[in-house]
């Protein structure tokens, strides 16, 4: 099972290392949606089943995720969106405090409805980039293969990977820039 688990590790330090600034904004929310579903099921409401210490954890997580988004965030080339979105993670951010102090999985589950429209808007938004290139370039077969590849990945994939849990990259995504 240990070598499993290497195996998992060294996959996803290959896909984080490589991956485009659009495809780390993506894996982020996914750590950040994994962390809430985690905390909320340790938060479960029968207390003999509850793990506060997993719930602290993973609401941890989850806003080490939010402050990450924020960090990132270019609210002088993103204008009014970008702004809007900082606000956004600030109200997110806070649900997960008082989540995290009232131990109840009511704010954590509203946090993970968010990222999880969050996540689902800046893959509509990506994709549509992708084929409007793909219009333009029709000649590029490799890329019209990627797009296909991708395509399929986002109908059948679950939303947030099994076992990612990478650590944020020093700078940062530059999301709005």
């Amino acid at each position: 099972m240990g070598n499993n688990t290497n195996v998992q590790s060294a996959y996803q330090a290959t896909q984080i290392s490589t991956a485009t600034k659009e495809q780390l904004l993506l894996i982020t929310y996914d750590i950040g949606i994994r962390s809430c579903r985690i905390a909320e099921a340790a938060l479960d409401t029968d207390p003999k089943t509850q793990d506060l210490a997993l719930a602290n954890q993973e609401i941890l997580r989850a806003q080490e995720v939010i402050r990450e988004l924020m960090v990132t965030l270019n609210t002088n080339k993103g204008g009014e969106m970008a702004q809007g979105l900082m606000r956004l993670y600030d109200y997110m951010y806070q649900l997960l405090i008082e989540a995290n102090v009232k131990k109840e999985p009511g704010n954590v589950t509203i946090v993970r409805e968010m990222m999880e429209d969050l996540k689902s808007t800046w893959e509509e938004a990506l994709l549509k980039l992708l084929k409007e290139y793909q219009d333009a370039h029709p000649e590029d077969e490799e890329f019209r293969n990627a797009i296909s590849e991708m395509e399929k990945a986002s109908s059948k994939a679950p939303s947030t990977p099994k076992a990612a849990q990478p650590q944020p990259r020093p700078g940062g995504l530059n999301i709005a820039g």
